[in-house]
């Protein structure tokens, strides 16, 4: 069966957490528009791939792994500074969106050796 599969879950874990976000946004009145003009946003981690690969995996990683925008939205949270929970949303969108395309994280050996490579 498929489901047993790790990558096969992983995907479908990608798609959850990519509906999901995108359902909550739209639910708090989000331009799709916005969503969608944002939704690559994280992707400029890339950048620190121009220096070397291990700090290029550092920075890529602290934009793609759920902890960061969980954090972010918690902190804005209890902050009572709901305006970047829409921001945090979609950053949690391209998250999804990256895991259902089957991109991971990085490891500081080449850009295409990610932890779904590895599992």
């Amino acid at each position: 069966m498929m489901l047993k599969k790790p990558p096969v879950l992983l995907r479908l874990e990608g798609l959850c957490v990519l509906l999901v976000s995108l359902l909550i946004y739209l639910r708090l009145d989000g331009s799709i528009w916005w969503f969608l003009g944002l939704l690559l946003v994280p992707d400029l981690t890339m950048i620190g791939y121009v220096l070397n690969v291990r700090i290029g995996a550092v920075i890529y990683n602290a934009g793609h792994t759920l902890a960061v925008p969980l954090a972010a939205g918690a902190a804005a949270m209890f902050a009572g500074d709901v305006t970047v929970v829409p921001y945090v949303l979609i950053w949690i969108a391209h998250i999804g969106m990256d895991r259902l395309l089957g991109y991971g994280l990085k490891y500081p050996t080449y850009f295409q050796d990610t932890h779904l490579q590895r599992v």
